[in-house]
């Protein structure tokens, strides 16, 4: 991970809410901010930002602050933002769907190539000009379009299946939807996106307020 191994993961989770707040900060045309205005924003400390950005190199000048342009550049070049990446979903129902949907991916630099499927009534159907192929062609599919990432978005039963074969074909990064924890090599990376745990932390907190 080029010497990013020892940041904390708690680090790593806070840069994208750094890099959505500045792009809001970069529409409202403001140049430049201080940690201590910045922490008015996002919500945490000044020494806390402070810190976190000091484990990239710091991007501030005492007196001046932070440059908005360059510290939003700076971080989504830490976040891998200075590059596209290809991408499949595998599991074309609702959720598959909504999100080959999702234009956003697209402006971010993920392009995503092709949803693939089990179910043969939706082969050939196309989402945003994206078509549902066949999971059997998955494989020659990832080699030739080289495809980065997969979003995993099948039922739990047949999740770890999937990701065996994502993997065999050359995926190093699956984002997984699928609700259990899969077991990968120690060179590709999952991050689980378990919906049904977030609403349970919601409901959580929810109670205790009550």
């Amino acid at each position: 991970m080029n010497g990013r191994t020892k940041i904390s993961m708690a680090v790593i989770r806070r840069l994208p809410k750094y890099h959505r707040y500045l792009k809001d900060l970069l529409d409202r045309d403001i140049k430049r901010i201080s940690s201590k205005e910045l922490s008015d924003i996002i919500g945490f400390t000044a020494s806390q930002i402070r810190q976190d950005l000091n484990n990239f190199g710091g991007f501030g000048q005492q007196g001046y602050g932070y440059n908005v342009e360059e510290l939003y550049y700076e971080i989504g070049k830490i976040l891998g933002l200075d590059k596209t990446y290809n991408t499949i979903i595998v599991g074309a129902g609702n959720l598959g769907q909504a999100l080959a949907n999702y234009t956003n991916f697209d402006k971010s630099g993920f392009h995503v190539k092709a949803l693939f499927d089990i179910n043969p009534k939706v082969f050939g159907i196309k989402i945003r000009d994206i078509e549902i192929k066949d999971m059997d062609y998955v494989g020659p599919f990832i080699k030739e379009n080289d495809i980065d990432i997969a979003i995993l978005c099948t039922n739990k039963d047949s999740a770890q299946e999937v990701a065996e074969i994502l993997v065999s074909n050359g995926i190093k990064a699956i984002w997984n939807f699928a609700p259990t924890d899969l077991r990968v090599p120690d060179d590709v990376v999952v991050e689980n996106v378990h919906l049904v745990e977030s609403l349970l932390t919601l409901t959580y907190l929810y109670r205790s307020d009550e």
